[in-house]
């Protein structure tokens, strides 16, 4: 076709980031990080702030302080400053301090790193002290600074990608009208934090794309000579940075080889979609074999040393938090109980893991008579799906609105994460109600522990739609993670703090 020949001419910006981008899509199995093309920087621009640094001490000898002394050891304060000093010596000495930009793969992970060879540092301490310590009540008091190095770490990591953040790539799908739609919907979703953009379709067949953007030319149904030019026209009239492929019956095999050819000698990156939807990168290993890319993917984690450990973090992270919002708990609940007439807490019978009721624990939002005359506003309804909710809900008190706008009504759902019925990190709990009318794929959600955060909490919670919510709680299930439950648990700091959702 002449390909080469014909080709437009293409400017030192857009030869540079096709280059970039052409670069990470030769290693398939690498994490590719889009970011480490951006803009130079100052080079102090990424140095740890000295607030930082102090926060991550005192996040460890506070509360280590608080638990042995209210365990009553012997040696709690020059406990809690050794622990202090040695958590800042495992991170200057990882590195986790030094100045330059952080890379993006930190965060949780590394600070659960950092948190073992801390605890390992520690062991080694209380062998060689005599064991002066109850080591049980040494691992609960070293919990929470981990929690407060990884909400650091990530407003480090968020700075990070503000001071580097370039335009979202521009991208031009290809596909049939169901696969541009599915595309679209996907990375327009409020869900979806990844920076692509679509900004165009190639559409293959008849059917015209429900969403309305611009379809720069038509692929018969039948492969044709000119597959190749009608994509690359329109590629370049957008000047996308990606060509992205959704194949389908019409657009497979050879056809789709040649395209891909096509695409590469124009210039253009290309990426081509799978039908796996729901699984983590992680999961997913590439192999090929006669010829063939084969995609293993690695089963959900439903039990081994990661599931016991979240358990102890769970516990001990509840331990630890009553110990120290009990003053902020007690307060709270003097208010309720004066503010309005009733009892402090409103209890709930929720459906947990494998299906199994609990009740679970709230601060009071509402009137006493709230349930009896939810009947009456059910034509007020904004919930999604089976949810029932109300933007402005007459029977929630003052204090309640305030309670429900910083999650605070939630905290005392640490007690059911102490009893094992919760985890800190996992999919809503439902209602009896919606529980009973959930399908087989909504009944994966009671898979796992609920959780008094997740995915829902930080992505908007009751702005989200049902089936956001869903697919949401449906990717935890699947893909969950330490490193992920640290993240959400950092993530969800932001997420109370702006208050969106919450009513």
């Amino acid at each position: 076709m002449g390909l080469r020949r014909h080709s437009r001419p293409r400017s030192t910006a857009s030869r540079y980031r096709t280059a970039a981008l052409e670069q990470l899509w030769r290693a398939p199995t690498a994490q590719r990080d889009l970011t480490d093309h951006a803009l130079p920087v100052r080079r102090d621009a990424h140095r740890t702030p000295p607030l930082v640094v102090l926060t991550e001490a005192m996040g460890m000898a506070v509360p280590a302080w608080a638990v042995l002394a209210a365990r009553e050891q012997p040696v709690a304060l020059p406990t809690a400053v050794l622990a202090a000093l040695v958590w800042a010596g495992v991170r200057t000495v990882r590195g986790r301090w030094a100045s330059g930009p952080p890379r993006t793969a930190a965060g949780a992970a590394e600070v659960l790193g950092d948190w073992l060879v801390f605890v390992g540092l520690l062991a080694v301490a209380w062998a060689a002290a005599g064991h002066a310590v109850d080591p049980t009540a040494a691992l609960v008091s070293a919990a929470p600074g981990a929690v407060v190095a990884a909400a650091m770490t990530s407003l480090l990591l968020r700075r990070a990608r503000a001071t580097h953040r370039r335009p979202a790539l521009r991208v031009l799908v290809v596909g049939d009208a169901s696969g541009v739609d599915t595309v679209t919907r996907a990375l327009d979703s409020r869900t979806q934090r990844e920076g692509y953009a679509v900004v165009a379709a190639v559409s293959v067949g008849a059917a015209e794309p429900e969403h309305e953007l611009p379809v720069t030319g038509r692929l018969g149904a039948d492969g044709a000579d000119d597959d190749v030019s009608t994509v690359l026209s329109g590629a370049y009239a957008y000047d996308v940075d990606l060509v992205l492929v959704a194949p389908g019956p019409l657009l497979s095999g050879d056809r789709l080889r040649r395209l891909g050819w096509g695409v590469h000698d124009g210039g253009m990156a290309l990426c081509v979609l799978s039908a796996l939807t729901g699984i983590a990168a992680a999961r997913v290993r590439p192999e090929s074999v006669a010829g063939m890319t084969l995609l293993h993917v690695a089963p959900p984690l439903r039990r081994g040393p990661e599931t016991a450990l979240k358990t102890v973090l769970d516990r001990s992270g509840a331990v630890c938090g009553l110990l120290l919002l009990a003053p902020l708990l007690l307060a709270v609940a003097l208010g309720v109980r004066l503010s309005s007439r009733g009892p402090v807490f409103h209890r709930q019978i929720r459906h947990g893991r494998h299906d199994r009721p609990f009740t679970m624990w709230k601060f009071r939002t509402m009137v006493v008579d709230a349930e009896s005359r939810k009947a009456e506003l059910t034509v007020f309804n904004e919930g999604a799906g089976p949810l029932f909710k109300i933007r402005r809900d007459p029977r929630v008190t003052a204090i309640g609105r305030m309670l429900r706008r910083t999650s605070i009504d939630e905290l005392p759902q640490l007690f059911n994460v102490l009893r094992g019925d919760m985890s800190l990190v996992g999919p809503r709990p439902p209602l009896p109600e919606e529980a009973a009318d959930y399908d087989d794929r909504e009944r994966r959600r009671l898979a796992v522990r609920p959780g008094l955060t997740g995915l829902w909490q930080v992505s908007g919670r009751s702005d989200l739609s049902w089936k956001e919510s869903v697919s949401l709680d449906l990717w935890y299930v699947d893909n969950w993670s330490l490193a992920t439950d640290m993240s959400l648990l950092a993530r969800t700091v932001r997420a109370v703090t702006d208050g969106r959702g919450a009513y």
